[in-house]
């Protein structure tokens, strides 16, 4: 199979450089680090800590609902959901602090786990959230999967499109102006900080780039799938968006963002539950629990930039407090770039490939600059020590 130039696509730097506060490294797309070494989403979190003055913000919140509440028992905001702690946080707190009547809205995962279906119903009847669930035809959701598998080194894209337009969809055909996301992960986790002091997410400008890796569903035509088999995956028309004066708002920018206390609150108050084992490729397990296919997602953020779950975890929960870098490094050595074996015959099942081409895909995705075999075996050239790079290889 032909080798993809993973490098040169998401414009990585040759040189691998750790960010000296966390444990993430210049090999995220689109993260920036300082001259002092350290990443945006550090720099993020302290200006969180330091400037924000959160009693502010949720003034700015109540203003914001205030303007889109409605009195007629209609919704009146929507929260893309999956049923896990985070989107269940915010819906819950919209409903039973703010008083709005939040619709969850749902796109359905490729395959969903046990816990993630029970949560999501859990999520229904214990925290009394009404719902709309979106599940595509199953036959195009296994052919973009694998193709998404092929051509972007991500079987998770097809749902990121989904999660991305449903919510959308159905905005305009519930006339909900208002939809409410969760943090913006772009500034909490690294990437393009140019809205990192913004409430709202613009739809038009930076979702192909920011979420669909420049690939919109619009442009699979040229890969032979159809527009009606398009259609579940494709944004509203424009002119209906902006006829509804549509606005897209990250609960993050107006209430602290702190992923360990939405587990705790969604335990309490929507009857969510942890899975009772880690997650593989980390060591947490209450967060992306709802699909079989999330264990490859991280797998191949892996294979391309040499950072897999475990590091996202520690990062954040470094940036939080929970963790110390040093406790960081050790659990990233332990658990980054564990092989998703729980699902992988039903992964290589669902996309109707053979294990020895699953192998060819995930070879073709490895960034030369960041992999070499040593014994027949691949290894990552650099690891994180002491926030230093230390190469594996002579």
């Amino acid at each position: 199979m032909e080798h993809k130039n993973t490098k040169q696509r998401y414009n990585l730097p040759d040189e691998v450089v750790f960010c000296k506060k966390c444990t993430i490294s210049n090999q995220r797309p689109r993260i920036t680090f300082d001259e002092n070494g350290i990443c945006s989403a550090c720099n993020f979190a302290e200006f969180k800590k330091n400037k924000i003055d959160w009693t502010e913000r949720e003034k700015e919140l109540m203003a914001l609902l205030d303007r889109f509440r409605r009195d007629d028992g209609r919704y009146d905001v929507v929260v893309p959901c999956s049923g896990g702690k985070d989107a269940a946080y915010i819906a819950h707190e919209l409903k039973h602090k703010y008083g709005m009547n939040p619709l969850t809205v749902t796109w359905a995962p490729h395959l969903y786990t046990d816990i993630g279906f029970q949560n999501l119903h859990n999520m229904i009847r214990v925290g009394d959230l009404a719902n709309i669930l979106g599940t595509p035809p199953g036959k195009t959701h296994k052919k973009l999967t694998k193709l998404f598998f092929e051509i972007l080194g991500d079987p998770f894209q097809p749902f990121i499109y989904g999660q991305a337009n449903f919510p959308l969809q159905v905005a305009v055909q519930h006339q909900i102006p208002l939809i409410m996301y969760g943090e913006n992960g772009e500034v909490e986790y690294g990437g393009d900080m140019k809205n990192a002091f913004k409430p709202t997410r613009d739809y038009k400008s930076d979702q192909k780039t920011h979420y669909f890796s420049g690939v919109g569903p619009e442009d699979l035509i040229k890969y032979g799938v159809s527009e009606k088999d398009l259609v579940p995956y494709m944004p509203p028309a424009d002119d209906a968006l902006d006829a509804l004066k549509t606005e897209i708002h990250f609960y993050g920018y107006y209430k602290k963002w702190v992923p360990q206390e939405n587990y705790y609150y969604c335990v309490e108050n929507t009857g969510f539950q942890a899975n009772p084992v880690r997650s593989e490729g980390t060591y947490s397990k209450y967060a992306s629990l709802d699909d079989k296919i999330d264990g490859f997602h991280y797998y191949l953020a892996h294979i391309k930039f040499g950072l897999g779950r475990c590091t996202s975890d520690t990062a954040h929960e470094i940036r939080d407090g929970h963790i110390t870098r040093e406790e960081g490094v050790a659990l990233v050595n332990k658990f980054d770039g564990e092989f998703p074996a729980k699902y992988f015959q039903t992964f290589l099942e669902y996309c109707d490939i053979t294990e020895e081409y699953f192998w060819e895909v995930i070879d073709s995705w490895r960034a030369e600059h960041l992999w070499t075999r040593v014994d027949g075996e691949w290894k990552l050239r650099h690891k994180i020590s002491d926030g230093k790079v230390s190469d594996q290889v002579a």
